[in-house]
């Protein structure tokens, strides 16, 4: 069966695979969010981020809308992160000021990117869960709505690109490419427009910075709302004709992973629903979240 189409039933100590008709993008899409978790984490969150699933060892799943920082990058921005603590950039952590109590990100999403990000309360769990990030060993699935039609229904897309720092911040460019960027895409619904749009499912086997933003860039697929590689004319002629402001159109949907604990494999899945800007784009009689 084709990665994605396994759903992971969560639970305390093991997880057994069942068998779905839809991949994760879809039951996203249709609403079927999964379990979120049903306590409350053990530390502070910004305005709007959610939670969508906890595992044995402290490990949490989070949501957080599009603008929310992973992690602040200046003291100035602690209001607009992900948990309104102290971030120590060497470690990759937060603190709690009152009561020193760590929290540590294991993975991060571009300020204007939407959906799962994971978090650990536990050192050892914490280090372990990088170490799947690193080694391609989660599951990730994104929602992406481009500018131009996709011709093809679903194929890999193998890149070379690299990393360039650009002022405070970085850059892909195809011109330094020392990087291997692997992407497996999926077409969920041609939009005829104008302007002709397309909405993708998109699962990276690689974690380069801005790979998704920059495969679709150089396939001149732009992703509604780039900033950095999208088509600006199209950018604003779309924001003014949906009031959709200054919204990038890429949404981090699906995540799974397994990870050892307390001599134990535990298994960890989580999806978010569509934000409220994607629902017109989805294929028909498909839903997402209203907020």
């Amino acid at each position: 069966m084709a990665p994605g189409r396994w759903k992971w039933r969560r639970c305390w100590g093991s997880a057994r695979p069942s068998a779905s008709p839809f991949t994760t993008a879809e039951r996203m899409s249709r609403g079927e969010a999964g379990p979120a978790a049903t306590e409350e984490p053990p530390f502070s969150r910004a305005g709007g981020v959610g939670v969508r699933a906890a595992g044995p060892g402290g490990v949490w799943i989070l949501d957080k809308p599009a603008g929310v920082l992973s992690h602040p990058n200046t003291a100035g921005d602690r209001g607009r992160a992900l948990l309104p603590w102290p971030y120590d950039a060497a470690g990759e952590f937060f603190r709690d000021p009152e009561t020193g109590r760590q929290v540590w990100l294991l993975n991060r999403l571009d300020s204007a990117t939407s959906g799962l990000i994971v978090v650990a309360t536990e050192p050892t769990v914490a280090e372990a869960v990088r170490a799947l990030f690193a080694g391609r060993a989660v599951s990730k699935t994104y929602l992406a709505l481009v500018f131009g039609h996709y011709a093809g229904t679903s194929e890999l897309w193998r890149d070379r690109m690299g990393v360039v720092r650009r002022g405070r911040g970085v850059q892909a460019s195809a011109e330094a490419a020392d990087l291997s960027a692997v992407t497996e895409v999926r077409r969920l619904r041609l939009v005829s427009g104008p302007p002709a749009l397309t909405l993708l499912e998109l699962r990276p086997r690689t974690g380069r910075t801005h790979q998704l933003r920059h495969q679709c860039a150089r396939r001149r697929l732009p992703i509604v709302g780039d900033r950095n590689y999208g088509d600006f004319r199209l950018n604003r002629a779309f924001a003014k004709a949906t009031g959709s402001g200054s919204r990038l159109f890429l949404h981090a949907a699906g995540l799974s992973f397994r990870y050892s604990w307390g001599g134990r494999e535990h298994a960890i899945e989580a999806t978010s629903p569509a934000p409220e800007a994607f629902v017109p784009y989805l294929p028909p009689g498909k839903g997402g979240r209203r907020r």
